[in-house]
């Protein structure tokens, strides 16, 4: 498969470098908010600050964390990096996906829920189990999702643990 040349490699590795800031800034508001909801009394206040926390799931992260893994997988494809030739990009996969997953199947599920059970209970939402395990939940396991990207970058940088042995 023809390979991309260096204006080309440049161009999508901006492109995936701007995918995976908008994924951790993005990550870093929700962390950011999840810190502030606690004070908040009011429930029209806490109804917005759930729906704004949505709102920077569904149109930031979600596009960000899509745009991070595809534009990856454009790069592994379209550059000498490929798959599995060196470890540190399949951790990277591992990782990537992974957080994709977690994200899909509980962080987003469980925002879904607390935006639900704010909407009809307002301040009263404050005393439901519920609603109080889910913002916990999303406040500290997105901040682990946030880590092991600060981890995922940093592995970019200084592309650790060397090629693969090929086995022959």
């Amino acid at each position: 498969m023809a390979k991309l040349g260096v204006k080309g490699t440049k161009t999508l590795k901006g492109i995936h470098l701007f995918f995976v800031c908008a994924w951790l800034g993005a990550g870093i508001s929700l962390f950011m908010l999840g810190l502030f909801k606690g004070s908040i009394t009011n429930g029209d206040e806490l109804y917005a600050m759930n729906l704004a926390t949505k709102i920077i799931d569904d149109y930031l992260i979600i596009p960000a964390a899509m745009g991070t893994l595809l534009t990856g997988i454009i790069y592994s494809i379209f550059t000498r990096w490929g798959f599995f030739k060196f470890k540190w990009i399949t951790f990277k996969y591992i990782i990537t996906v992974a957080q994709i997953l977690f994200g899909s199947f509980f962080l987003g599920p469980w925002l879904n829920e607390a935006i639900k059970i704010v909407d009809l209970e307002r301040s009263a939402a404050l005393q439901n189990l519920t609603y109080l395990h889910n913002s916990q939940m999303n406040l500290y396991l997105g901040a682990v999702q946030m880590s092991l990207l600060v981890v995922v970058i940093f592995i970019s940088i200084y592309k650790p643990w060397g090629k693969k042995k090929v086995e022959g």
